[in-house]
């Protein structure tokens, strides 16, 4: 064998090599896409069929009623188009298009990650067989007139867009009872301390709601949260309990949120985002400013907040009770309100057969010498910022203002 037979062997057996790699590319991508399909399946999908792993499709509409429901069919409803006012989407868009630097102005429209959702199961009628007394007609009323409101929203802004997004995420701020089969979803500055006070006591692991320190409630680990649980875990408690959740007016929730962590002494919300805020709004800002993040201004951190290029990320605290809780998503058994806290969370314990003892608490754990962030306090706090930052503001809440029907200070 010569020289040049040696060298075009050589260059078959390459070339054969390199098919033999190509095709083993072509078939493990294959299978990866086989694997992706397989995992998409566990996330939430466009008719929003939350049923448990292995349960049949049309098995899910014929589910068992959640505690504190009765057991009446259910059924889809068409969607509809928004009628009698301007696309919100449309709205939001033209404010955002304001003479604030871009830097202040938010990336995307607040309704644009909601766009794609599809209707959710209708609701079931509230089961009343444990309220006792007749004191809380009024209370009944409205709580059914809010979860109309809610459904007819989900249902207007519906689309025939698919929306992937892995359940775990959607859950990853509800907290589990299983005594009582109640999950509820942790709205920050919207009574949330107490509400993890109760149900301490419904899991029975304390006896009374008035001995909880606040560091107990929030660090101490003792409530389960719902992506803690494997999938069929949650697909289970998602359809078979019921799901409440407690909202706030969003500028009130928003100045309650700023006071409490940045004009009071506080460990994590000065260092980790007082320093970057004043670095990056505050001109010729003094070293102990810089230093220890002290001293944050509303109006700087207004501007952190619409800031699309946010030096710091978002907290829970203030970020929107839609991106929290997913209330289009999830379909809430439950909505209270922070404006009627007290009577709303009693009448709640009464629906979910709750120790007729047990209360919901009045006291204000953190701060409690200070004035409640009330509509008055709001506007105060409102009076240092523009009329641009005030509207900016509004539009960043805008999804939870149209869903909860709040109606806005600037109006």
């Amino acid at each position: 064998m010569n020289l040049r037979q040696v060298f075009v062997s050589v260059l078959l057996f390459g070339v054969a090599g390199l098919l033999l790699f190509m095709y083993l590319q072509a078939w493990i991508e294959e299978h990866h896409t086989e694997s992706g399909k397989k995992l998409q399946q566990e996330t939430i999908n466009q008719d929003f069929t939350l049923q448990p792993l292995g349960m049949p499709r049309k098995a899910v509409w014929r589910r068992s009623a959640p505690v504190g429901l009765s057991n009446h069919g259910m059924a889809v409803s068409s969607s509809r188009p928004w009628r009698g006012r301007a696309d919100p989407l449309a709205v939001v868009a033209a404010s955002s298009g304001s003479r604030l630097p871009e830097q202040q102005k938010t990336s995307e429209s607040p309704l644009s990650w909601f766009r794609g959702v599809y209707l959710p199961p209708a609701l079931h009628p509230l089961n009343k067989t444990f309220v006792k007394g007749g004191e809380w007609q009024d209370t009944g009323s409205t709580q059914e007139k809010r979860r109309a409101f809610l459904q007819d929203f989900c249902r207007k802004y519906n689309s025939r867009k698919k929306l992937q997004t892995h359940l775990v995420h959607l859950v990853s701020r509800i907290y589990v009872e299983d005594r009582h089969k109640v999950l509820y979803c942790e709205v920050p500055k919207a009574g949330c301390s107490n509400w993890k006070r109760v149900l301490m006591v419904l899991s029975g692991l304390t006896a009374s709601a008035n001995n909880i320190s606040h560091d107990d409630v929030h660090y101490g680990k003792h409530l389960r949260k719902l992506d803690s649980y494997d999938l069929k875990g949650i697909y289970t408690r998602l359809n078979m309990y019921t799901k409440f959740i407690f909202v706030r007016d969003p500028m009130e929730r928003l100045v309650s949120a700023f006071r409490d962590k940045f004009e009071h002494p506080n460990s994590y919300y000065h260092p980790v985002f007082g320093k970057a805020i004043i670095k990056k709004y505050r001109q010729n800002a003094d070293e102990e400013a810089l230093k220890t993040g002290s001293g944050v201004k509303f109006k700087e951190f207004i501007q952190y907040l619409l800031d699309s290029r946010r030096p710091i990320g978002m907290d829970i605290h203030w970020e929107q009770v839609s991106k929290l809780c997913y209330p289009c998503l999830i379909n809430y058994d439950f909505i209270g309100k922070f404006e009627t806290l007290e009577e709303d969370a009693n009448y709640f314990l009464q629906l979910v057969g709750a120790p007729a003892n047990l209360k919901f608490p009045k006291f204000k754990d953190r701060h409690s010498s200070d004035e409640r962030t009330s509509t008055e306090v709001v506007r105060q706090y409102l009076k240092e910022l523009s009329k641009e930052e005030r509207q900016l503001t509004y539009d960043f809440y805008y999804l939870d203002y149209l869903m909860f029907n709040y109606t806005s200070l600037l109006v």
